[in-house]
């Protein structure tokens, strides 16, 4: 099931995000620790999640109830509408740690918590339907 997702995801990328992202090898950001790279690395996540959070919240497929597929399928949906501070976040990542890095976090880390972030903030926002 999170394999469909994956493929879904990877296929979102490749056609609503296709800019390649820019080499830059930035002293400063070399010198950064991992904890400093994280922090500055944190606003365009929260950037991210909250634009996916919004898409997702008004998408009348959305239902208190929801098995894990139709959460990954709003998400995916969310992401293609999101792709400016998507593709912000993953740029920002290539700087930081490298060319390639940002789309394995994309599908990695952050797709790993992503539908359980919606999930719980969607309900804590969003009145009872």
């Amino acid at each position: 099931m999170i394999l469909e997702t994956l493929f879904g995801m990877s296929l979102v990328l490749n056609v609503s995000l296709d800019t390649p992202a820019p080499v830059v090898d930035s002293a400063a950001w070399l010198m950064m620790s991992v904890r400093q790279k994280d922090a500055a690395l944190l606003p365009l996540v929260q950037r991210a999640t909250e634009c996916i959070l919004r898409k997702a919240s008004v998408d009348p497929r959305y239902k208190a109830e929801m098995r894990v597929a139709e959460i990954n399928d709003l998400i995916v949906d969310s992401i293609a509408a999101c792709r400016r501070p998507v593709r912000a976040m993953i740029d920002a990542h290539d700087r930081m740690y490298g060319y390639g890095s940002g789309e394995a976090f994309l599908l990695g880390p952050y797709l790993d918590v992503l539908p359980a972030a919606v999930v719980r903030q969607v309900k804590v926002k969003m009145p009872a339907r």
